[in-house]
């Protein structure tokens, strides 16, 4: 099996020892994503909504330089620290993805999340 790292200047940094997304055998896995805006390296702090719209920016800047977009996710994982959000999860979801080819979704409500952050999303694409 080979496997080709993928890295985008319009996504930001990883904050540790992995990469933005790999692909391998037809697919792209991405690493999980928080609302860190890659122009200033600075977490979105607007409203939860916008750090949800902002996980979306960096994943769509992952799969394009894979070469897919988010019409060819297969599988979302969400990690939310509050279940509260969930409803403009789904609003953010909605204005993103054609509902009639909604790729499948779990979401996961967890104790932290990585600088603080209340959202990561990770995402498994075809190339």
């Amino acid at each position: 099996m080979s496997k080709t790292v993928i890295t985008d200047a319009h996504a930001p940094n990883p904050i540790g020892s992995y990469n933005q997304a790999v692909v391998a055998n037809g697919f792209v896995f991405t690493a999980g994503q928080i609302a860190i805006d890659p122009d200033t390296g600075e977490m979105v702090t607007k409203s939860f909504k916008a750090r949800v719209e902002q996980v979306f920016k960096n994943l769509s800047a992952i799969l394009e330089r894979a070469g897919t977009d988010l019409n060819h996710v297969v599988k979302f994982t969400v990690f939310l620290t509050d279940m509260g959000n969930y409803a403009e999860v789904n609003e953010v979801f909605n204005a993103w993805l054609d509902e009639a080819n909604a790729p499948a979704r779990s979401l996961v409500s967890v104790k932290g999340l990585p600088a603080g952050t209340d959202v990561e999303i990770e995402c498994i694409a075809t190339v």
